[in-house]
């Protein structure tokens, strides 16, 4: 699948899962582009640490562009390499690295995340007046959980509600998209709308979006099929695709027009080929998230007299029955491992209410520049905009974030935070998450534990080097043209890092 501004297209191949735009994309590196950083150049290499590196920051490659690198013992905390290390560049994905750190310092890697039903009153197996689902920001909810949820009211022997089903998202405001979120990404998985109140289609827990899947029909010229994963009434399909012979291209387009829940699905799929799936992020997932629930009642036999609503829970509504999420321990790995960025702004507005008693994304930025400061950084010297790294605007130095990443490593919940983060080379998709197919048969593979990170003109590549001679690392560039060679020159850059033998006589660019 490749993601374009506007529309998702999908070529015959299997989803790449995770913020594309803003991971940094799964590139198998040619094995000849690395090969003098590679395994065989480790006894033949004399060079310092300082000289491998300053070769490789000066390369050719990165004419125009800026590059950022910071290289720390993970010991001392000592800079060992500095190339503009303070000097203010864009992340990207690399905020998820403060965002994660700040989280975790906040609310505890046990923190779990709390949906409740609620009623207005109850009498024997009829409720009186309204049933509310409210929810409190988990964006890890399946559908499977809102049939949990009814399962607990059907054992409590309810049958039936007389008023309205109230969906309530007031636990965050009602912003739903962080500042610099541009309008051409609201219908990509990667820019869902957060809401307190969410569902997700699967285990990747891309909050706020749903599947389409588009399959192809016998006759050719015929429309394709195309169902919606999880089935919802809140979204309507105008179905343009149509099957094609299996010898000619086929490329099937998807978007959501723009402020609706109305898909357009177009374009040609082969007939022979296997079905074409693409998420989708949809238009108020509160809305969503109430009309599974309200599914859920009825597939268990509770009746609901009157509407599905968005509205807010009486304080003095009873509460019914409840579901916790998996930890912030678990919730670590597909945030960090997919780069899921709805994770990234759930949490910042989390923070914001738990510590503020405000979930905003203002309040929950307000928390992360807190933390960074209690840990010795500035963050009156950085521009943070939002949890995931999507803004183009944001700013930080290397310098700071190899800091952070030094200063943390004593924290009890560091080892959550570690096994989190990629690590290179490692095929299994909740193991080597966007560095799986990056850095494999090196002398990286295995060692390298890092968040990667990518926008347009951006790409970026921090955490730790896991050697004999432990290193911690932020490598972030800028204002290039080409990614696919600024990401073979991060992973020539930590192919070194990964053959560093703690030689003494590195220092500062």
């Amino acid at each position: 699948m490749l993601v374009k501004k506007g529309v998702i297209v999908i070529l015959n191949r299997k989803r790449l899962t995770g913020a594309a735009i803003l991971t940094t994309c799964l590139l198998l590196i040619p094995m000849t582009s690395v090969k003098q950083f590679g395994r065989s150049a480790r006894a033949e290499n004399h060079q310092t640490l300082t000289e491998q590196i300053h070769t490789i920051v000066n390369d050719k490659r990165l004419k125009g562009a800026i590059a950022g690198v910071s290289i720390r013992s993970a010991i001392t905390g000592e800079i060992l390499f500095d190339h503009h290390g303070d000097t203010r560049l864009t992340p990207a994905s690399n905020m998820k690295l403060l965002t994660a750190a700040a989280a975790l310092q906040t609310l505890g890697s046990d923190y779990k995340f709390q949906t409740e039903v609620l009623a207005d009153h109850r009498h024997g197996e009829i409720i009186k007046g309204n049933l509310y689902l409210k929810g409190k920001g988990d964006p890890t909810l399946l559908p499977e959980d809102f049939d949990s949820l009814a399962e607990q009211l059907k054992l409590q022997g309810i049958t039936q509600v007389n008023g309205d089903l109230i969906g309530d998202e007031s636990w965050y405001d009602s912003e739903y998209l962080s500042e610099d979120m541009i309008w051409s990404d609201e219908d990509e998985y990667y820019g869902a709308q957060v809401s307190a109140l969410t569902a997700s289609p699967n285990q990747d827990y891309d909050a706020g979006t749903l599947m389409i899947k588009v399959s192809p029909n016998s006759g050719e010229g015929s429309l394709s099929g195309v169902k919606v994963i999880p089935e919802t009434d809140t979204i309507s399909i105008i179905n343009n695709a149509k099957t094609v012979n299996e010898n000619e291209d086929a490329e099937i387009k998807i978007n959501r027009k723009h402020g609706t829940n109305t898909i357009v699905v177009s374009g040609t799929i082969s007939k022979n080929s296997n079905p074409e799936k693409a998420w989708v992020a949809v238009w108020n997932p509160a809305s969503y998230a109430l009309n599974l629930f309200g599914q859920s009642l009825k597939k268990h036999g509770i009746e609901l007299k009157g509407e599905e609503k968005l509205g807010k829970t009486p304080d003095q509504a009873i509460r019914l029955a409840e579901k916790k999420s998996m930890p912030l321990s678990d919730l670590l790995l597909p945030f960090m491992k997919l780069s899921n960025n709805g994770h990234a702004e759930v949490l910042v507005k989390e923070m914001g209410k738990v510590m503020k008693e405000e979930g905003s994304f203002q309040a929950g930025l307000e928390v992360i520049r807190s933390v960074l400061q209690e840990e010795g950084l500035n963050p009156d010297d950085m521009c943070l905009r939002d949890g995931s790294g999507i803004s183009q605007i944001s700013l930080i130095q290397t310098n700071q974030l190899s800091f952070l990443l030094y200063r943390i490593q004593d924290k009890p919940w560091f080892d959550f935070y570690l096994n989190s983060l990629p690590i290179a080379g490692m095929p299994e998709r909740m193991v080597g998450g966007t560095l799986r197919n990056r850095l494999s048969n090196t002398d990286a593979e295995g060692v390298i534990y890092a968040k990667t990170g990518s926008l347009i003109g951006v790409t970026s590549l921090s955490g730790y080097v896991r050697s004999e001679h432990p290193l911690i690392f932020s490598i972030i560039l800028n204002q290039f043209i080409d990614e696919d060679e600024m990401e073979k020159i991060e992973d020539q850059l930590a192919i070194v890092l990964a053959n560093y033998n703690g030689e003494t006589n590195a220092k500062a660019d």
